[in-house]
């Protein structure tokens, strides 16, 4: 493999529905990440969320940190380089995050503790419009990414809305990987847990994909005007394995150079338990041996509520040994 797959989604709606159904099926299924154009997110709006992201990151230190993380229990808002921690290491970015502008809730599981307002920075009053308008178009997309997979898999296009109402748990981080990093790890390597992901990043690249039962690494070079998707581990569970959660990670840029990225997760309500689609013999057959349980270290839970609130406490330890002891 020399890149990853890209489609055009706007094949979906067309006369060429069935041929980028089978394509769309296979890049998920042997890669679990692929490159979407034809999305139809205006080049304007994204254009304004870059810029508001770089200006966020140009902010002194004591701006930016008036939003951080551990201001908030809902894991909202900015967090530091060096914080954030995957596979037990701490990654070298330094991000804000962001989801739905919700009052918290309550509710019978503890993951309903996620639920809660965002932190925004006083200083620029300009970031939470650029992005929330960004996020509603991520949204709209990864919603038709989500509906073409499941006509890919025999199912009616509609088979997962019941998850994704007003109460779905959205989220997506703004993202700045500073240049020459004390070590490599931008990110370490990990799968996404939620349903989907769509990445919005720069072209300088550092996104890397492992090859599905290989130890080999695959560069996601940046696109023009694309997005990278990729598979996450309630798609794999609903699938029983037909879908991958590819683990993938991100490379800390040379000195001189930043990366800036934002990626938006497609998460359910919170108090989802995903149920196996019922596939076609003939996709079934190929999920025999699969087993949720294949890595100790990262059982892939049904109840997608549980499964991440496992995440962000394993990410985010002071937030979580301050607010969830």
């Amino acid at each position: 493999m020399t890149g990853l797959p890209v489609l055009d989604l706007t094949r979906f709606r067309s006369a060429q529905r069935d041929a980028f159904l089978d394509d769309l099926r296979r890049a998920a299924r042997d890669v679990g990440f692929f490159t979407v154009v034809g999305h139809g997110i205006a080049p304007e709006l994204t254009a304004r969320l870059d810029e508001e992201v770089r200006r966020f990151f140009a902010l002194p230190l004591e701006q930016r940190l008036a939003i951080e993380n551990t201001a908030s229990p809902h894991f909202r808002g900015y967090s530091r380089v060096g914080t954030e921690r995957t596979g037990g290491e701490a990654d070298q970015r330094e991000q804000i995050d962001v989801g739905p502008e919700r009052s918290p809730v309550t509710g019978d599981g503890r993951y309903w503790g996620l639920v809660g307002p965002n932190q925004w920075p006083p200083a620029q009053p300009a970031l939470r419009e650029a992005v929330l308008a960004w996020q509603d178009e991520a949204l709209r997309v990864s919603r038709e990414i989500l509906r073409a997979l499941a006509a890919s898999l025999g199912q009616p296009e509609d088979h997962f809305d019941r998850w994704f109402d007003d109460e779905s748990h959205l989220h997506l981080k703004v993202v700045h990987y500073p240049g020459g990093a004390s070590t490599g790890q931008g990110v370490g390597a990990h799968k996404d847990y939620g349903f989907l992901a769509l990445l919005h990043q720069d072209d300088v690249g550092g996104l890397q994909v492992q090859v599905p039962g290989t130890d080999e690494w695959l560069d996601a070079t940046p696109v023009a005007g694309g997005y990278v998707v990729n598979i996450g581990e309630m798609l794999e569970v609903a699938t029983r394995g037909y879908l991958t959660a590819t683990r993938h990670r991100v490379a800390s840029p040379p000195p001189g150079v930043d990366r800036y990225s934002v990626p938006f997760f497609l998460g359910p309500r919170l108090d989802a338990v995903v149920e196996p689609v019922d596939l076609p013999p003939a996709l079934a057959a190929e999920t025999a041996d699969w087993d949720p349980n294949d890595d100790p270290d990262n059982p892939l839970l049904a109840a997608y509520g549980e499964n991440a609130l496992v995440g962000w406490l394993r990410s985010h330890p002071a937030v979580a040994a301050r607010y969830w002891s």
